[in-house]
């Protein structure tokens, strides 16, 4: 039996059907402790039962968790998914909590690749600590904002772009105002400033508590060029198993690295991708941006790509997409070390995940990179005896 649930901060709505999409019960719960006890004993009625929330990694999440420390089978439902079902159901696509939770069964209904979610408390943990320290910089950044327009008032014309704590003192402490507004201002600074440098003391903290949580899981993906603790915590945390991309052209249309075809008649172009994970595609332009300032392989690559007439934009897209795919070798060669695979072998694509999104979908590519000619992510059940693929250094 399936259980459909749209979940809400404060309550739930759930639907019971079958494999034939028979209805066999509904009801609405509450989230709190006594609704979800009520939740739980209204779902015994069906010993053979798959819960399938929407969002799991959204507002879903906390209903989600709980299920899953309930050791109960729990699906990812895609939001999208869900809103599709409802387009082509009767009712003229009314949208309440009872037409949602139905929606969601008949996906998981009909869909067998949803992601079946798992609990990884290191890896919540991971996703818990890059949140934190993003809130923490977002933070830093609302603060200096704060600071340099004082700044600006009590020294006009001293303004620097990118303030630092120690310059900030110095600025504050080479002015005396001896009007009321002034050393109000100037007292208000002095607040902006220590909340800078205690700011920044949690965000190098929380930088290195990342760090040795990357390192702790057997992650060598700090040991590409571009790549520090908080784009690899990023990553771990959003990409989860690895094994549920079949190939590093999957991996590619999930981080929106992939170019979509736009080719038309005898004229062949690729435009840009929005879609996929944008929190895991600005990690790569960060990394790609890295890349460029340094002397490294990346930026041969980008200069090869502008000598061969891409534009500036067209070619860091050529980058992002090349350290897309050597993120992804590297990804699964972390697996195969921490799983004891084969050394040609795979993992092999897993509905069993506790990733950030839902199984992916593959899209066209800006001719993706050959494969070597032993395939180097082959199933575990078709495994070779061929060496494991090493990440590039220096995404080459």
């Amino acid at each position: 039996m399936i259980i459909g649930v749209d979940p809400h901060k404060l309550s739930a709505t759930i639907e019971v059907v079958d494999h034939d999409e028979r209805k066999l019960g509904n009801g609405r719960f509450t989230t709190d402790k006594a609704g979800y006890a009520a939740m739980r004993k209204y779902a015994r009625a069906w010993p053979e039962r798959i819960w399938a929330v929407e969002g799991a990694n959204g507002v879903g999440r906390p209903l989600a968790q709980r299920l899953l420390e309930s050791c109960e089978e729990v699906l990812d439902v895609p939001a999208k998914l869900a809103a599709r079902v409802r387009l082509f159901d009767t009712g003229h696509n009314r949208k309440t909590d009872a037409h949602d939770a139905h929606a969601i069964a008949i996906v998981a209904v009909r869909t067998p690749e949803l992601r079946v979610l798992k609990i990884d408390g290191e890896l919540e943990a991971l996703r818990m600590l890059i949140e934190r320290r993003e809130a923490l910089t977002r933070r830093r950044v609302q603060t200096v904002c704060r600071l340099q327009a004082l700044l600006a008032e009590l020294l006009p014309g001293q303004r620097k772009a990118d303030i630092t704590v120690l310059q900030a003192k110095k600025m504050l402490a080479s002015v005396r105002p001896r009007d009321v507004a002034g050393k109000t201002r100037r007292r208000l600074a002095a607040e902006e400033l220590a909340e800078l440098t205690t700011v920044e003391t949690k965000i190098k903290k929380s930088t290195m508590e990342l760090k040795e949580m990357v390192e702790a899981r057997g992650s060598h993906l700090m040991d590409l060029h571009g790549i520090g603790p908080v784009v690899a915590a990023r990553i771990l945390a959003d990409v989860g198993d690895v094994a549920r991309f079949a190939d590093r052209n999957r991996f590619a249309s999930w981080t929106g690295t992939a170019p979509l075809d736009a080719s038309s008649g005898e004229q062949n172009r690729h435009r840009l991708s929005r879609a996929g994970n944008r929190r895991v595609n600005h990690m790569i332009h960060i990394a790609a941006v890295t890349q460029l300032r340094l002397d490294t392989e990346g930026r041969a690559y980008y200069r090869r790509k502008r000598a061969s007439g891409k534009k500036q934009k067209e070619a860091i897209r050529s980058l992002k997409r090349h350290l897309s795919d050597a993120i992804y070798r590297q990804l699964v060669a972390d697996a195969q070390l921490a799983q004891g695979a084969d050394p040609g072998g795979h993992c092999g694509a897993s509905l069993t995940s506790s990733a950030a999104d839902f199984h992916p979908r593959i899209g066209t590519s800006d001719q993706p990179l050959p494969d070597p000619p032993a395939r180097r992510y082959a199933a575990a059940s078709h495994s070779r005896n061929t060496p494991t693929p090493v990440a590039l250094q220096n995404a080459g």
